[in-house]
């Protein structure tokens, strides 16, 4: 049986998260919010002690830059045709089992890099999920706009690839029962909740790396930005009604911003390293002013 840990308005499972969808009800959830491991690799056991070393691996340890020491970046442009394969056939089987615990009309947010989201977005849409755009959070980040490696001053006019400015987040939709407004009535989704009565939801959203004092609270390397998060949790439910999964639950920033909005959520986490350090952060990443300047 799962490890569960329930505190305030959130359910934690230390869990896999194909085998959790697969034992939960169908159309049990309203909505998907969810930071997946990008490319499978850097999550491995072996990966993850180099991580935990501070030795690298596929994870990158970037320098401090303005006093600043920053948080590992995993290394993409390494991954194998057999592991670009894998990570396919991992998000079909995610994808088909997410679209089997949505309720019609469910949004799925799901987060990415540019240099992968292809691979994702396409086995969403094989699933029949239907692709309602993708939000785009700027984000400075120290990945990219590196010169060659052991040749920077041979080619010191020279950028191997864009530095990356932003991090795209795919938004789909499963397919509703009748109209949008006849969804909404039944099942509570099938739009995105505006941010008043004057202003939509936007797909642009200027964000801040992890601040100091949320890592602090939760030390995982893909910690979001609760400014962030908080956002785009709310806009998830249309009705401000529903429980949200998280199936990669990780230092548990989208818990912690539904308990924020006033939501209910459920994360699983397959790790028990982070699983234990989440239960205990997100009530603390809940009470977090985010207006504070706390780099």
């Amino acid at each position: 049986m799962p490890t569960l840990a329930h505190k305030a308005s959130f359910y934690l499972y230390n869990d896999d998260c194909l085998e959790f969808m697969a034992k939960a009800k169908p159309k049990s959830f309203h909505a998907i919010v969810t930071d997946p491991p990008y490319g499978l690799k850097e999550y491995t056991e072996n990966e993850k002690g180099k991580l935990r070393e501070g030795k690298g691996g596929v994870w990158r340890i970037p320098p401090s830059f303005d006093g600043c020491t920053r948080a590992p970046l995993p290394r993409f442009t390494v991954l194998s045709k057999q592991e670009l394969a894998a990570l396919r056939f991992f998000f079909h089987r995610f994808a088909i089992a997410a679209k089997r615990v949505l309720v019609p009309g469910a949004h799925v947010f799901i987060a990415s890099n540019p240099l992968l989201s292809q691979f994702v977005w396409a086995e969403f849409i094989k699933a029949g999920f239907e692709k309602r755009g993708e939000i785009i959070r700027l984000v400075q980040t120290l990945r990219g706009g590196d010169r060659p490696k052991n040749a920077e001053k041979e080619f010191s006019d020279v950028t191997v690839m864009p530095r990356s400015c932003w991090e795209p987040w795919g938004v789909f939709r499963k397919p509703c029962e009748g109209r949008v407004q006849d969804n909404l009535r039944e099942w509570k989704t099938g739009g995105l909740r505006r941010i008043s009565d004057e202003q939509p939801f936007f797909d642009v959203i200027q964000s801040a790396p992890t601040q100091k004092a949320e890592r602090a609270i939760s030390n995982h390397p893909s910690l979001k930005p609760q400014a962030f998060m908080r956002q785009i949790v709310r806009a998830v439910l249309p009705l401000g009604e529903g429980v949200i999964l998280d199936p990669f639950a990780g230092g548990g920033s989208t818990l912690a911003a539904a308990v924020w909005n006033g939501y209910e959520c459920v994360g699983v986490e397959l790790d028990p390293h982070y699983w234990s350090a989440a239960r205990d952060a997100v009530p603390k990443l809940a009470k977090l002013d985010t207006t504070k300047k706390n780099k």
